[in-house]
C-alpha cells in the first residue's frame, strides 16, 4: 500500500515525524510531500500568483513551497511514481474541529485527495492551552494512530468525502476510546486581533486563536474531545444545503 504523508505545519513539523512512525505501522511504502513553511489556516487555497517549487530532501521525501492543497498537488502529478492508495495529512499541532475544518491546511489537503478520489483522512492533536509552543504532547496521536487508522484502511468511502480525526489533549493511557461523531460548530467569536507597533513605528495586526468560545452539542466532536475521545468525523465536499433549493427555486419561479 502507497501511503502519501502531507500537513500544513510544515516539512520540519513534529507533527509529520509522528504520522511518518504511525504509517510506518501499515505500509513500508511511505512518500512525503509537505509545505516547506507553515502553512496554518491556509484552507484550501491554491499558489496561483508565484512559482512553485519542489525541494527532494531525501529519496521519498519532497517539501514544496507552496500550500498543503499545493503539496498534494505536486505529489500526484509530479513526486510519486503513481497515485497513492492512502493520503494522511498530519498530525496537526492543535484541533481542527467543527467549524474550524473550513480554515484547516489540514483538511484541505485531504479534501484535495479526496476529489482525487483518493481515500484520504487528516489528524490532528488538540492541545489544552495556547502558548505551548514546542512542549505540545503529540502522546495520544502516536499511541492511538494505528488503532484509529486499521479499520478506515479497509471501509469504503463515499465519493468526495474524508475522514477528520482529531485526538484529545491528554495522555494516551486516559483516552476513554473513539468516537465517530458530527462535524460541531463554534460560537461567533474567533479569537483575538493582537496589535502591535514595528520597529519603524507602523502598526500590525497578528490574529490570535485563543478566546475562541464553543457550544457543546450531543454527538459532535467537540463534546467527544471534551469527554476524553478520539473524534472520527466523515465529512463531504459538496456543501449544498439540500432544504434550501426547494425554497430558492420557488422565488424564481413566474
Amino acid at each position: 500500500m502507497r501511503i502519501l504523508l502531507t500537513n500544513d505545519d510544515g516539512i520540519n513539523a513534529p507533527g509529520l515525524y509522528v504520522l511518518e512512525k504511525i504509517a510506518a505501522k501499515l505500509s513500508d511504502d511511505i512518500w512525503i510531500v509537505a509545505p516547506s513553511e507553515e502553512q496554518s489556516g491556509a484552507g484550501h487555497s491554491l499558489t496561483l500568483t508565484r512559482p512553485v517549487r519542489m525541494r527532494e530532501h531525501a529519496p521519498r521525501r519532497f517539501s514544496v513551497t507552496g500550500t498543503p492543497t499545493d503539496a498534494v498537488t505536486m505529489a500526484l502529478r509530479k513526486a510519486l511514481p503513481g497515485p497513492p492508495d492512502l493520503i494522511l495529512s498530519g498530525v496537526n499541532r492543535g484541533a481542527n474541529l467543527g467549524d474550524d475544518v473550513t480554515y484547516s491546511g489540514t483538511v484541505s489537503a485531504a479534501m484535495e485527495g479526496a476529489l482525487a478520489g483518493i481515500r484520504s483522512i487528516a489528524l490532528s492533536q488538540v492541545y489544552a492551552k495556547e502558548g505551548m509552543g514546542n512542549a505540545v504532547s503529540f502522546d495520544a496521536a502516536e499511541h492511538w494512530g494505528e488503532k484509529v487508522l486499521r479499520p478506515l484502511v479497509d471501509t469504503a468511502f463515499a465519493s468526495r468525502t474524508l475522514v477528520n480525526v482529531n485526538f484529545p489533549p491528554i495522555g494516551a493511557g486516559e483516552v476513554k476510546g473513539i468516537r465517530v461523531v458530527r462535524q460541531g460548530f463554534h460560537d461567533y467569536e474567533r479569537g483575538s486581533v493582537v496589535e502591535g507597533t514595528d520597529p519603524r513605528g507602523f502598526p500590525y495586526f497578528w490574529f490570535g486563536l485563543h478566546g475562541i468560545q464553543h457550544t457543546l452539542g450531543a454527538d459532535t466532536d467537540l463534546e467527544a474531545i471534551d469527554a476524553g475521545y478520539i473524534s472520527v468525523t466523515p465529512l463531504h465536499v459538496d456543501l449544498t444545503h439540500e432544504a434550501s433549493l426547494g425554497t430558492l427555486a420557488e422565488r424564481y419561479r413566474a
